[in-house]
């Protein structure tokens, strides 16, 4: 992401500050209740980004971790709908992916009528 001193010479002050303020506002319109409180007091888009990677976008191990076990436990449920647990599902994936080095596993988890979970992997898919 471009700071405002890096904005086309063509462009005036007022269309420099104009277009980072609606960067910095279409950032906050996205963003949950809980990750704009992380990244809320940042005055620019610019920070606001940069600050979102070093929190979100870091390659720790701990992350790995954890984004790992949100993999691994993951279950489908019959009270919600397919396509909101596949985004779900996806955005998990997209996230490991993110900062694996290689592919993630994929393991796929489901619950049967009488509360047997049944597990599906990479080489059988």
């Amino acid at each position: 992401m471009k700071a405002e001193g890096a904005l086309s010479i063509t462009m005036s002050q007022a269309e420099k500050t104009d277009m980072v303020d609606k960067a910095r506002i279409a950032i906050v319109l996205w963003l949950g209740d809980k990750v704009l409180r992380d990244v809320a007091k940042e005055p620019t888009a610019t920070s606001m980004w940069s600050k979102l990677e070093s929190l979100y976008m870091s390659k720790s191990l701990a992350h790995r971790k954890f984004l790992k076990q949100q993999l691994y436990s993951f279950k489908m449920m019959e009270s919600k709908a397919i396509m909101e647990q596949l985004a779900e599902f996806n955005r998990i994936l997209d996230d490991l992916e993110n900062i694996e080095d290689g592919g993630a596993l994929v393991v796929c988890c489901w619950e049967d009528e009488e509360g047997d979970v049944s597990h599906l992997g990479n080489d059988a898919l």
